[in-house]
C-alpha cells in the first residue's frame, strides 16, 4: 500500500467540502482545526501538525464501537474525546479540509489489528474489516496516514506508535517493539470522500454477527487499561 499520483476519482471539490461524517463546517471540528495549525501553513506541515493532534488528542477505543450516524461523525470525536480507528480518521479529513488540504478516508481489512483478549473474544476473528485511514492530498500525491492509536496506548502495548512526516504513507508498522508480527494489510477496500457507513454495516452483519452488542459488554471497560504487551501476537 504506497502513495500513488494524484487520480482524482471525484472532483477534488468532493475532498473539500463537509460530509455527512467528514463533518468539517462544524464548529467544534473548525475550532479543533484552527488550534492546532493555520491555513497559511503549506499543506504538509498542516497534515503533520493535525495527524499528532488527532493521533494523541484522541484515546483510541474499539470498545466504545459507535456505528450510528452521530457515533461516526468527526465532530463526535471532538467531544467525546475518543474513537474507534475510522471517527478518528474522519476527524482528520474533516480538519484538514477546514484548512484547505483536500482530504478523503481510505479503507482495508487487517489482520492482528492492535487488540485485547476481551475485544478478541467479542469479535472471534483476528480480521478487522473497513480500518479506517486518511488520505491527504500533499504536493500532488495522496499520502496515507493512520492516526488511530495514540501514543499511551502504544507505549502501553509495546508497539511502535505510527509516525507521519508529510512526505510518505504512514499505514501500520508490521512489527511491535520486540520484532513479533503485528499488521498485515489484507485487501485494499477503496478510498471514499465520506464513510461508507451502509457498506460497512452489511459487511458487518456478515463478518461480525454480534457486533450490535458489543458496547454492552464493554460500557465500564477501558481499552488502554485491558491492552498489555503479550496481548499484541
Amino acid at each position: 500500500m504506497t502513495a500513488a499520483a494524484y487520480e482524482p476519482a471525484v472532483p477534488t471539490t468532493d475532498y473539500l467540502t463537509p460530509g455527512r461524517f467528514v463533518d468539517s463546517d462544524h464548529p467544534a471540528v473548525q475550532a479543533f482545526a484552527h488550534a492546532h495549525a493555520d491555513a497559511a501553513m503549506t499543506p504538509r506541515d498542516i497534515g503533520v501538525k493535525l495527524y499528532y493532534a488527532v493521533r494523541d488528542g484522541f484515546r483510541y477505543d474499539p470498545y466504545h464501537f459507535d456505528m450510528s450516524e452521530v457515533g461516526l461523525k468527526a465532530s463526535q470525536v471532538v467531544e467525546s474525546g475518543r474513537g474507534f480507528c475510522v471517527p478518528k480518521a474522519t476527524l482528520l479529513a474533516a480538519a484538514a479540509r477546514v484548512l484547505g488540504v483536500p482530504a478523503r478516508l481510505g479503507f482495508a481489512d487487517v489482520r492482528n489489528h492492535l487488540t485485547s483478549p476481551r475485544l478478541r473474544e467479542m469479535m472471534t476473528t483476528d480480521v478487522f474489516a473497513y480500518h479506517g485511514y486518511t488520505e491527504l492530498l500533499i504536493d500532488g500525491r495522496w499520502l496515507k496516514a493512520t492516526p488511530a492509536f495514540n501514543l499511551s496506548l502504544c507505549q502501553k502495548a509495546g508497539v511502535k506508535p505510527l509516525e507521519f512526516d508529510g512526505s510518505a504513507d504512514s499505514i501500520f508498522h508490521e512489527f511491535d517493539n520486540q520484532g513479533r508480527r503485528h499488521m498485515e494489510y489484507i485487501s485494499d477496500r477503496g478510498a471514499y470522500a465520506d464513510v461508507p457507513r451502509q457498506e460497512m454495516l452489511q459487511a458487518f452483519e456478515r463478518l461480525y454477527p454480534n457486533y450490535k452488542t458489543w458496547m454492552l459488554h464493554t460500557a465500564s471497560a477501558d481499552f488502554e487499561r485491558d491492552v498489555h504487551p503479550d496481548g499484541v501476537k
